[in-house]
């Protein structure tokens, strides 16, 4: 049995897999979608504890595989830094990934972290970043923007502030970095960087929301992969 522990990204919450559950199910998996969004002020690593804490119910003789949306790309990899022998493989979707003492604010561009502090110190005081517009994940469907927009929560801005803390454990779990196309940032080189197989997939930033069949056969495909990486 293969479980997936399916990790939503910045400003979205578990409801953002919803449309991916019901497939992943009718194929036989389980799911676990471990909630990041909270009111109070957290950071990476409380977010990564969260992860690991869903990725310890998981059954041992289950293959787990570690799903992480946009900025929860870092969050799944200092969770399954934690827990190697637990994790099979590591799927980041338009994932941020990098070495250890990456973060939102290493990783993306300078113009990118000035607008979001910026955001934070006006309308977030100075603690959290306001959801931007659904437009800014590539939904423009009328009926999906008003599903999204009505979703949409505030971020604490320690999550982009915080960088990872990796001894190089998760270095020894095979993975696949999915980027969506037309990219918004360069996902696939990110992927690459940290030796996982790129696939691209055609769709928006918040691919799970328009095109969940896909996604899904992605997902079920690396359930069942094997690269050249072995765990020592």
């Amino acid at each position: 049995m293969t479980t997936f522990v399916l990790v939503h990204g910045a400003w979205h919450g578990p409801w953002a897999w919803d449309r991916i559950v019901p497939l992943l199910h009718a194929a036989g998996a389980r799911t676990l979608a471990p909630d990041l969004s909270t009111t109070e002020d957290h950071g990476l690593h409380d977010d990564a504890r969260t992860v690991v804490a869903a990725i310890d119910t998981v059954l041992r003789e289950d293959e787990l595989v570690l799903v992480g949306h946009s900025y929860a790309g870092l969050v799944v990899r200092e969770a399954a830094d934690t827990r190697p022998d637990a994790v099979g493989h590591i799927v980041l979707v338009d994932g941020w990934a990098g070495p250890d003492g990456s973060g939102m604010f290493t990783l993306a561009p300078a113009t990118f972290a000035d607008a979001i502090r910026a955001r934070a110190e006006t309308s977030g005081n100075g603690r959290r970043i306001p959801p931007p517009p659904p437009q800014a994940f590539g939904i423009v469907d009328a009926d999906d923007t008003a599903w999204l927009a009505a979703r949409l929560l505030p971020q604490p801005l320690r999550t982009f502030t915080e960088t990872t803390r990796l001894t190089g454990a998760v270095d020894k779990i095979p993975g696949t970095a999915v980027h969506c196309r037309p990219g918004t940032y360069p996902f696939d080189r990110l992927g690459e960087a940290v030796g996982y197989r790129t696939r691209a997939l055609d769709g928006p930033h918040d691919v799970m929301l328009t095109r969940p069949g896909p996604l899904a056969r992605v997902l079920l495909e690396t359930s069942s992969f094997k690269n050249e990486k072995h765990r020592v």
